[in-house]
């Protein structure tokens, strides 16, 4: 069986190597033939035979093929041996040697008798030492000198040849490792390029870009291993050379110089390699570079053509001309803006075709495909520029004829207000009449350059965009513009009849009456003019009695008729203004809010943009912007096209904004962010991101007056509106415009609120659970509670509190206002919560002696009381107004509640009663015997009328507290306590009270009174009461008016109904868990006030 045989390296037999029993010094016999050198080894026997073996093929192999072809001449140094053993030798050698052998020769044992027995034993052993080659045995070294020279023998054998086994076998070691290493690269080279000629060429960018990465990486390494194995075979060249560079003169041997060239020719065999597969890759790079290029083409190819053919599509939908001048002119800025924005892929499609040209002058393995590919967006370039300028050249058309008929309506309006501001008393005088008539020529000489001549020109240059509406708009230019010259014609007619009426002498008869010719389009108060001038010429007609002053006077009439109907037309153009107004600057608005979002909002996210952002104001554009986008879209896509709908009828605008009342509701939340958006810009206002936006957006103003635009809009539509029903008072839509300003209004006043209420700080609760916001405002306040000491009261019944009070529908908030630092609108006040009063307990008194802007809030049976003063009267009326229609509305709502459930249940489950102490304990039992009783206990008993005086004591006893007289209580204009004033401290210490001050009049029962004593009286919650005098310790003496019993309670256990006012008359509210809550009514309350938006404009 054949075996292949593998060669061997010095490496894998190095030990072997090493024990030197024979050795190839490089020394050379006479013809060339390399000497194996076997030293004397006493153990030469003990080596095993595979060991033997190797070292021999080892040695055999490592001179070049010519020189071992030749032979090899072996040296056997037994000169120290026995004659036994140089005979093993010898047959060993003989036996195994793998390669031709030239001579041997042996140098025998030098000792006499072991020489002596060798040439005996030689002789008669002749036959055993037969081989191929001739033996020599040899005496002494000179006699090796002359088979073999000095210089080509070592130092043992009595030569010159330098020689070091240890260097030898190291150079042996590192050259077979160096030849094995260039094998091992040329193999992974040829692999690789295998590879890479096979590698197919990827369909996407992305996997084009990972491909040419990995193949340069792979290319890299094998790069780096290339050079590792050249620096290794440079180093063992010097290691060979390193005797030459000690010594010049010294002379290397042949297996030195055999050594030297293997290297070198591995060297070469590496270099070529090298130089092959660079010259390889730089094709194949260039080919996955070409690919990726390629790849990258077609995939901007896609994505810019999607833009384009977006581009195409959105061009497609300019086909409004515009319905008026400004529109036209906004239309042009649109179309302006959208080429603008168009030509960065407009751009992008040009660099990109310019692109494919350079990868086709590159000669570029894919001519075929990028070629088409730039022809077509060259091609829709120049269509796109194509379309944008026929889309140019009509607006521009639009826009000259939007400007001939605006000259047009401007020549009208203006000859109308001519008209209109012409006064009639001085046109009734000659001068007076000629002087206007020559205003009208004057004016009429301006026609020719202001009117429409000719309507078929028109029609004819303007074809291209006329449609049906602009077409019915020229019309109605057209028809307006001789509906003017009509009335001039009049007016003309007019005044020359009255230029005329004063030189003429007095007619005994009546001149013959004018026949009025009928305009095409008169206005209304023109016809009427006419049909009352002709009615009157008919009349002087038929009664010929009448003569020239009768004329004279149907004249005036008419004359008086037209200026009517200039004025109608006056306030029309008045109208118009106002509406060319509104929408103007809705437009601007609109466009001031994109301009904002994309030059500042979009930018926050462009990645080019990043670094210029501040850390603080990184993530923040919420923060900063609010919801303006969410404004930006209302107005954009539904609010200033709406708008636009209304310019003809613009009277009628009111149900605009009546019909997206909610949608205004976005403001409510752009302004509570307002003060963060606010801080931030403090913060950040010197960053240079906004900078870089102002400078690219060419703005005089910075970011934070752009930031302002959506709170001066809404409060700039309020005054637009009131403009618009100043001009309208009499149209169809002024009832629309009236509802619209005040929904408006509150729009503002809710936003104002708002703007108050978020700024609350220190309440614990969900502000949301109080119900509405109804109103707000700042006060001055006094307490008077049944607890503290007198001395407190009697310091500080003069120093009110500074309070801002939050009238909610379930609640009214008493806070400490408290103004924060800042610079001009940026200066905002926060409120530090202090107390709240449940409205289902709160009762007011309307009026405070001595005060018309005081009024009491009062609180569970006026055990708290609070003296509030306003600001204004009117206020105060507006407060007191809407206390009580809440404080009404929740007594209606217990008095329905409470008869549902007295038809639906016949007997209600007693309520637990609270254990813990609160300004309400005690009214849940009263609650509960109300319902007990399925009766209604709250009664209007007095409410709308007087009230009675109270009767005397029936017992010969008067009223113990003479304070408290008719005349005191008269005096005390409304329900106020007789207690001292006490002012409260921020900390709102609370103390005892006294017990407490009869004041006349009729109570209800609000806790169950027990028959505790033969003179007490039993009473019911929600019973009615009425007292006859004061008693002792806190105790009352009243009469029962539902049982008609008489008896002593405590005044605690009372609530007031109906008291003696001059002006006051009481209603009292109770829900359940609650005291009972009164309100006084007064003839005085406004139901609006004056809510401004000062807060939010700082």
């Amino acid at each position: 069986m054949h075996q292949d045989i593998v060669p061997l390296c010095a490496a894998d037999i190095q030990d072997q190597l090493k024990k030197r029993f024979a050795y190839l010094s490089g020394g050379r016999g006479k013809d060339g033939c390399p000497v194996i050198t076997f030293p004397d080894y006493p153990t030469f026997s003990d080596i095993p035979d595979k060991e033997f073996q190797n070292v021999m093929t080892y040695l055999t192999s490592v001179p070049s093929l010519q020189d071992a072809g030749i032979g090899f001449i072996l040296v056997i140094d037994r000169r120290q041996d026995k004659w036994t053993s140089v005979k093993a030798s010898v047959l060993r050698i003989a036996a195994s040697f793998p390669a031709n052998l030239q001579l041997v020769l042996v140098l025998r044992p030098t000792g006499f008798f072991q020489r002596t027995l060798s040439d005996i034993a030689f002789r008669f052993n002749r036959d055993d030492f037969k081989m191929k080659v001739p033996i020599i045995m040899l005496s002494s070294v000179p006699e090796l000198h002359g088979y073999i020279d000095k210089s080509q023998l070592t130092e043992d054998l009595g030569g010159t040849l330098d020689y070091c086994h240890t260097r030898w076998l190291c150079h042996r070691t590192a050259i077979e490792s160096f030849a094995l290493m260039v094998k091992q690269t040329a193999q992974m080279l040829q692999s690789f390029g295998t590879e890479l000629a096979e590698t197919e060429l990827p369909n996407d960018a992305q996997s084009t870009s990972l491909v040419l990465s990995a193949h340069t990486e792979k290319k890299d390494k094998m790069k780096e291993d290339m050079k590792l194995a050249l620096q290794e075979g440079h180093s063992i060249l010097e290691s060979i050379r390193e005797p030459l560079a000690r010594n010049p003169e010294y002379s290397l041997n042949q297996d030195q110089l055999d050594n030297q060239t293997t290297v070198q020719r591995l060297l070469a065999q590496l270099s070529e390699t090298e130089a092959a597969f660079d010259e390889f890759w730089a094709k194949h790079q260039q080919k996955l570079e070409q690919c990726l290029q390629l790849r990258h083409f077609e995939q901007n190819f896609r994505e810019v053509k999607v833009a384009l053919d977006g581009v195409s599509q959105k061009i497609s939908t300019f086909t409004d001309v515009g319905n008026s001048l400004a529109h036209v002119k906004h239309l042009l800025k649109d179309l302006a803006n959208f080429e603008e924005k168009s030509n960065v892929s407009v751009e992008k499609a040009r660099a990109l075709s310019l692109e494919g040209s350079q990868l086709i002058e590159n000669k570029h393995y894919a001519v075929d495909s990028i070629h088409p590919k730039c022809n077509e967006l060259q091609h829709l370039c120049d269509r796109f520029a194509a379309e944008i300028g026929k889309r140019r050249n009509l607006l521009n058309k639009s826009l000259e004829l939007h400007g001939v008929l605006e000259t047009s309506m401007k020549w009208c309006d203006e000859g109308i207000y001519l008209l209109a501001s012409q006064p009639v008393d001085k046109c009734q005088s000659q001068d007076g009449a000629e002087a206007a008539l020559q205003e009208i020529e004057k004016f009429l000489e301006t026609s020719a350059e202001n009117k429409i001549q000719e309507l078929n020109k028109i029609y004819k240059e303007y074809e291209s965009i006329l449609n049906q509406d602009l077409m019915e708009h020229v019309q109605k230019v057209f028809q307006k513009q001789e509906s003017t010259e009509e009335m001039f014609h009049r007016r003309q007619v007019s005044l020359k009849k009255l230029a005329a009426k004063q030189t003429r002498p007095v007619q005994p008869v009546a001149p013959r009456p004018e026949v009025f010719t009928k305009s095409p389009c008169p206005s209304p108060g023109i016809r009427r003019g006419s049909e009352n001038s002709s009615s009157s010429e008919g009349n002087v007609l038929r009664r010929g009695s009448y003569r020239r002053a009768k004329s004279e006077m149907s004249e005036n009439q008419q004359v008086r008729s037209g200026s009517t109907g200039d004025e109608e037309e006056s306030l029309a153009i008045l109208r118009r203004h106002v509406m060319n107004e509104l929408l103007e600057t809705e437009r601007a608005y609109v466009e001031e809010l994109l301009c904002v979002l994309e030059g500042y909002a979009a930018e926050m996210d462009n990645p080019l943009m990043m670094h210029l952002i501040s850390t603080s104001l990184q993530n923040k554009k919420d923060v900063l912007f609010g919801n303006m986008e969410e404004i930006y879209h209302f107005h954009n896509r539904i609010f200033l096209r709406e708008l636009e709908n209304y310019i003809d009828c613009p009277e009628l605008v009111g149900r605009c904004f009546l019909g997206r009342m909610e949608e205004f509701q976005v403001y409510e939340k752009y302004c509570q962010n307002k003060p963060r958006s606010e801080s931030l810009w403090r913060q950040c206002s010197d960053c240079p991101f906004f900078q870089e936006c102002q400078k690219k957006l060419d703005h005089k103003l910075s970011l934070d007056s752009y930031l302002l635009k959506p709170v001066q809009r809404i409060t700039k539509y309020q005054l637009l509106l009131k403009e618009m029903l100043k001009y309208s008072k009499n149209c169809e839509g002024a009832e629309d415009l009236q509802e619209a300003l005040s929904s408006i209004l509150g729009i503002l006043k809710a936003v104002n609120d708002s703007m108050h209420l978020i700024a609350i700080t220190g309440y614990d609760g969900n502000l949301s659970d109080l119900g509405k916001l109804l109103m707000q405002g700042s006060f001055s306040v006094w307490t008077d509670h049944k607890k503290g000491h007198s001395k407190v009261k009697d310091l500080a019944r003069f120093k009110p509190m500074q309070r801002h009070l939050f009238l909610h529908e379930k609640a009214v908030l008493f806070c400490k206002k408290r103004e924060e630092n800042g610079e001009g609108y940026e200066k905002a006040p926060s409120y530090s919560y202090k107390q709240s009063l449940s409205m289902a307990a709160v009762g007011i008194t309307e009026n405070v002696k001595g005060d018309n802007k005081k009024f009491e809030i009062w609180y569970n049976a006026r055990e708290e009381v609070y003296i509030i003063q306003a600001p204004t009267p009117e206020i105060k009326a507006a407060w007191v107004n809407e206390i009580r229609k809440v404080l009404t509305s929740q007594l209606q709502a217990f008095r329905e509640a409470s008869q549902h459930r007295a038809l639906e249940q016949s007997q209600s489950l007693p309520l637990p009663v609270s254990s813990h102490t609160s300004p309400s304990r005690g009214n849940t039992k009263a609650v509960r015997k109300l319902e007990e009783r399925k009766t209604d206990p709250l009664s209007l008993e007095g409410y709308g009328s007087s009230a009675s005086l109270p009767k005397p004591p029936e017992k010969g006893k008067g009223w113990s507290k003479t304070s408290h007289s008719l005349e005191a209580s008269e005096d005390n204009d409304g329900w106020s306590s007789a207690e001292e004033l006490i002012n409260s401290s921020d900390a709102e210490e609370e103390g005892g009270a006294g017990p407490r001050k009869l004041v006349p009049g009729k109570y209800t029962v609000v806790v169950d009174q027990e028959k505790g004593g033969p003179d007490a009286l039993s009473a019911k919650s929600g019973d009615t009461v009425e007292v006859i005098h004061e008693g002792d310790e806190g105790l009352w003496y009243v009469r029962n008016l539902s049982t008609g019993q008489e008896g002593w309670v405590p005044a605690g256990s009372l609530s007031t109904l109906i008291g003696k006012s001059k002006s006051a008359q009481c209603l009292s509210s109770s829900e359940s868990g609650t005291g009972s809550a009164l309100l006084s009514n007064s003839s005085s309350c406004s139901e609006s006030c004056n809510t401004t938006f000062s807060d939010l404009k700082g």
